[in-house]
């Protein structure tokens, strides 16, 4: 792989801005190396085969420089490289650590093209430098606050796990060193032995950790309690309105429960600082590695010996000899190991470092599987409707209307994550962050294998359902169905509902508690904080209201209807009606109050703004949801007006603010300055999508309720159908826009809340 490649594939995407233009150097690299073969050709240079020929043949007559490096000081050609060299570059730094070079041979023929490269080389440089800098105080910054908290949460371990001895031979000093008196007694060596900092062989005072006394103890001080207030977020709706009754508390008293949280909260932020460290690393080894290379690159092509001062220069600068990471990398690592891994190096490094997932074959393997089976049941399907002349049949219409909706329930399930998986695909060709994004822990994300291998298999056991449910006749005798074969997509339902709750660790269950956990937040959207996966999950419900308005049909069905005869009473049900309407306004009532709760905490009318819209679809939905259950002149025209207005509301917001487009003075015209996806019609193409997709949405205003060709709720399969495939669409550049937000930003990390704030803090913050 060439370093470029290389270089691109390793870089932190929401750092690309601060990185080195490698690229755009090696442009000016070529034109430099076209300039100089179009007026420099000669027979000893030409690029000839004979030329090439000749050049090797007189390389045999070179003095010989020698096998060691004291013969390289007789070597003529040294003492002229190092006259090129003094008179190539030269390096001064300015007062605001601005790096420059100066070119001593711009008069030289095709030396302003040097000149050039040199300009570009020198900004570039300087960007890198001052963001590693910035970035380096700010790590410094973050490890002095981690510092405070880590000695508000020991002295808070010996409150809680010491109640005893806590206030007896506390010593003054902040050392973070804690190790159990020889005459101590038994129990309170348990009670310590979740606290205990003994100093490990493997860790010296360069690790910054001072020693204690091998005879006695020293313990934190307990006094940094009396200043500081637990931070602890509440996780739960009651937490939240007991935080809101008792928020004049002000009482320092801590519980065993806090400290936990306080615990965990800490090791996310530890967590999260030593990846940031990590990336600090590799970004400033990468920037070397690309400077030498480029240096390199520019020897080669114009003969010069330009890259030992240059690099010089780099190697000098804060970029290659500040060593502030390393040390930082190295003091978590051993804080870490010793106070949330109890000494266990191995345990504390596999959490500070996990492992990135490994792709395997056994996935690739069961896809193919899945896959072939679904598409052999798809043909059985096909040939037994042909064979039995089922079409024709007079149970067609039963069919229809009673198991159609049940089964359709996971063709919208299987579609959604076809869709999913097609998003994951091309943000991991693109090179966007979704993981980072989403929140999701390294190395527990799923890729498009891994969901399509679920619906994929999702498919098999729905299609073998759906194949043995194709009996159109009753049993003449007792005029029903079989029981067994009627209550088939029950089964399936209470099957694919075990596997979607089951806590045992199968078939991807950090994903499926992540979902779960979203889907709680959405429902209690008021008392939590909206997240981008919050959010995110409701607009996906809302493309999938006919799926929830199929379970809501399961219940009526299998609860209030006769079953095993084929039919139902749910549409003359004034409870059902009414079920169906709210169902329908549910997923956008969610992102309505999601909008509320962002516009109240972060004072952005743009989600004021967004509330509206909402409403404005709330009203649509409703309108014509009662218009479809009782047609009435009135309701049409109302029904037609909202929709209209919602339609025109939520396919401007779509393509203006989801997606970001439509700036008529971009980079881009009508789209906007960065685009991920090189082929611009690609983002005209689905802006026009995504306005026909959203007319769909008013089908059944316009009065399309049946087709010649398709029954009625083969007609709603397919409306519904269309409308998840446009939300797929619409997820793939929601996600663009995020990441390029975040890239503008240089947004690579999640903010962790720290678990104690200080009383100065609180006073600055005043």
């Amino acid at each position: 792989m060439k370093f470029g490649k290389e270089f691109e594939a390793q870089l932190v995407q929401e750092w690309r801005e601060a990185y080195m233009d490698y690229n755009y150097l090696k442009t000016i690299l070529k034109e430099i190396l076209h300039f100089k073969q179009k007026h420099t050709a000669s027979p000893m240079t030409a690029t000839t085969k004979e030329g090439r020929s000749l050049k090797k043949k007189v390389s045999f007559y070179r003095a010989f420089s020698g096998l060691t490096n004291k013969y390289r000081s007789y070597s003529p050609r040294k003492n002229r490289h190092e006259e090129d060299e003094a008179i190539l570059v030269s390096s001064t730094v300015d007062e605001g650590d601005q790096y420059q070079t100066m070119f001593l041979m711009s008069s030289g023929e095709g030396g302003q093209f040097e000149v050039v490269f040199f300009r570009r080389l020198d900004d570039e440089f300087n960007k890198v430098v001052s963001f590693y800098k910035k970035k380096v105080e700010e790590a410094v910054a973050e490890a002095d606050e981690l510092s405070k908290q880590m000695n508000a949460l020991i002295a808070l371990r010996i409150k809680i796990d010491d109640p005893m001895l806590a206030g007896a031979n506390i010593s003054p000093s902040s050392s973070v060193s804690i190790h159990p008196n020889n005459g101590s007694e038994q129990q309170g060596q348990l009670h310590m032995e979740k606290i205990q900092e003994l100093e490990m062989s493997s860790e010296g005072s360069s690790d910054g950790i001072t020693r204690a006394d091998m005879n006695g103890f020293s313990r934190a001080s307990l006094e940094v309690l009396d200043h500081v207030k637990l931070n602890v977020e509440p996780e739960t709706p009651v937490s939240i309105l007991k935080g809101v009754l008792m928020s004049s508390k002000s009482d320092r008293s801590f519980s065993r429960n806090e400290l936990k949280k306080a615990e965990a909260l800490m090791t996310r932020a530890f967590v999260e600082f030593y990846q940031k460290l990590r990336l600090l690393k590799s970004y400033c080894f990468l920037n070397q590695l690309a400077f030498s290379k480029i240096m390199k690159k520019y020897d080669k092509i114009t003969s010069r010996n330009a890259s030992k001062a240059y690099l010089q220069m780099v190697d000098n600068s804060n970029l290659g000899s500040s060593d502030e990471v390393t040390k930082l990398m190295e003091r978590v690592e051993a804080t870490f190991v010793k106070h949330f891994a109890n000494g266990n190096h191995r345990k504390g490094m596999h959490t500070l470092r996990p492992k990135a997932k490994r792709e395997r074959h056994t996935i690739t393997f069961f896809l193919g599987t899945f896959f072939g089976f679904s598409l052999a049941l798809i043909v059985a399907i096909v040939v037994s409707i042909h064979a039995r002349n089922i079409l024709e049949s007079p149970g067609r219409t039963q069919y229809m209307e009673n198991i159609f909706p049940l089964y359709s329930f996971f063709g919208y399930i299987i579609l959604h994550m076809l869709m999913y998986a097609g998003d994951i695909y091309f943000w991991k060709r693109y090179r966007v962050n979704y993981s980072f994004i989403f929140g999701l822990k390294q190395g527990t994300e799923l890729g498009y294998r891994e969901v399509l291998l679920l619906s994929s298999g999702l498919a098999v056991l729905t299609f073998s359902c759906a194949l043995s449910n194709l009996d159109m006749e009753m049993d003449p005798r007792t005029k029903t169905f079989r029981a067994l074969t009627e209550v088939v997509p029950l089964g399936l339902l209470i099957i694919v509902t075990l596997i979607t709750f089951c806590p045992f660790n199968i078939i991807y269950r950090s994903s499926r508690f992540f979902i779960i956990q979203c889907a709680l937040r959405c429902i209690c959207t008021p008392l939590y904080k909206v997240t981008l996966p919050d959010f995110f999950l409701a607009d996906q419900l809302t493309s999938q209201v006919q799926a929830l308005r199929s379970l809501e049909f399961y219940v009526c069905y299998y609860g209030w209807g006769d079953f095993k005869r084929r039919s139902n009473n749910c549409n003359q049900s004034e409870i059902f009606q009414k079920f169906y309407v709210a169902i329908a306004i549910i997923p956008y009532w969610f992102r309505f109050l999601q909008c509320l709760r962002r516009l109240f905490e972060e004072q952005d009318r743009v989600h004021g703004l967004n509330a509206l819209k909402y409403s404005s679809t709330i009203v649509a939905v409703a309108t014509r949801t009662i218009y479809s259950l009782r047609a009435g002149k009135t309701l049409l025209i109302v029904a037609a007006a909202s929709s209209g207005v919602a339609t025109i509301a939520n396919t401007y917001w779509d393509i203006a603010i989801d997606w970001g487009l439509l700036h008529r003075n971009s980079r881009n015209p009508w789209l906007r300055d960065k685009l991920i996806v090189p082929i611009r019609s690609v983002y005209f193409i689905a802006m026009v999508l995504n306005i026909l997709l959203r007319l769909a949405w008013m089908q059944t205003v316009l009065g399309f309720t049946e087709a010649p060709f398709l029954h009625r709720t083969a007609l709603i399969a397919v409306v519904a159908s269309l409308e998840i495939i446009r939300r797929g669409i619409w997820n793939f550049f929601r996600l663009e826009n995020e990441h390029l937000n975040n890239v503008g930003k240089y947004r690579a990390f999640k903010s962790v809340p720290l678990p104690f704030n200080y009383d100065d803090d609180e006073n600055k913050g005043s």
